[in-house]
């Protein structure tokens, strides 16, 4: 039985392509030059196009793409491949940017620490898609299969867990790692569960995401100006203002402005979870941007006047 034309045998193709016999085997083992036929003797041949697919993978191997990326060539195109490996890179960089910072300023500030360790520890443990992870699960579990709820916290989910910067200080990283342990622990997730749960179970028809933020905008926005005039919670002029902040409040709640939505609300702030305020101020610290935020303020003003004017239920 004679040869097929236009192939070649491992010898013949690692001398075309100049790559030992070794490593064409290996590539032909791993699934991602797979041979075309052999020869009765029990020898590998290759066509015309794997001189070619060699050299390819040669290249995406040199340029760090994997093995099973470079195997799934056959379902995806060249462009795609290099585009997830393109992420891929700038991921790792970012990741390397990060680590380069905290050993700088470790070895900066004199002998390393059991805390230093353990900032390069969790550093290196948790990437994009451990964080991507974490997310997930606080979402489905503080969501706790309720759809508005879900809707509301998945339209949070990217502000609630920022990426660390290239070049993060000790302070955004340790605000980061404080802020990983904040949204992994079981009894924060079911407070934030529990509370305001008569709200969203009221809200059978999903949520209105831009609804939403023009009330809270509208709110915010009312609130500051009554602060730059100078209106304290509490006084006759404070009261018009709480006034039309509760009709814009009401209207999110599907409600009617009266002594029971006022009790409702200043219910709501009264057992707001001090925790969520400082994982917001963590936030605040990674993204490098003033605290408290107009909204912080804002709510903090509304709930004083609240707790001035609403007898306790």
């Amino acid at each position: 039985m004679t040869r097929p034309p236009d192939t070649y045998t491992i010898g013949q193709l690692s001398r075309l392509s100049g790559l030992p016999v070794k490593t064409i085997r290996f590539y032909s083992d791993a699934g991602v030059l797979p041979e075309r036929d052999r020869t009765p003797a029990g020898y590998r041949l290759y066509g015309e196009a794997d001189v070619a697919r060699l050299e390819l993978v040669r290249t995406l191997r040199e340029i760090g793409v994997g093995l099973a990326t470079i195997r799934s060539l056959g379902e995806r195109d060249l462009r795609q491949v290099l585009d997830l490996h393109l992420r891929t890179v700038e991921s790792q960089l970012k990741s390397l940017q990060r680590t380069r910072a905290v050993l700088r300023a470790t070895l900066e500030r004199g002998d390393p620490s059991e805390e230093d360790l353990r900032r390069l520890n969790t550093l290196g443990r948790i990437g994009a898609a451990e964080r991507d992870a974490l997310l997930d699960s606080f979402v489905a579990e503080v969501g706790g299969g309720v759809g508005a709820r879900e809707q509301w916290l998945t339209c949070l989910r990217e502000a609630m867990m920022p990426e660390l910067p290239p070049e993060p200080t000790i302070e955004q990283l340790d605000a980061w790692l404080e802020l990983v342990d904040l949204l992994s622990d079981d009894d924060y997730r079911t407070a934030l569960r529990r509370q305001s749960e008569d709200y969203w179970d009221r809200r059978e028809g999903g949520f209105d995401a831009k609804g939403w933020q023009e009330t809270n905008a509208a709110v915010v926005a009312v609130v500051r100006a009554a602060i730059a005039e100078g209106v304290e919670p509490g006084t006759p002029e404070a009261a018009p203002v709480l006034d039309r902040v509760v009709a814009l409040l009401a209207r999110m709640h599907g409600a009617e402005d009266g002594p029971e939505l006022r009790r409702t609300l200043a219910r709501g702030y009264e057992e707001h979870d001090p925790r969520a305020e400082h994982q917001w101020r963590l936030v605040a610290v990674i993204n490098g941007t003033p605290w408290p935020p107009p909204e912080t303020i804002a709510h903090h003003w509304i709930a004083r006047a609240l707790g001035v004017t609403v007898p306790p239920s």
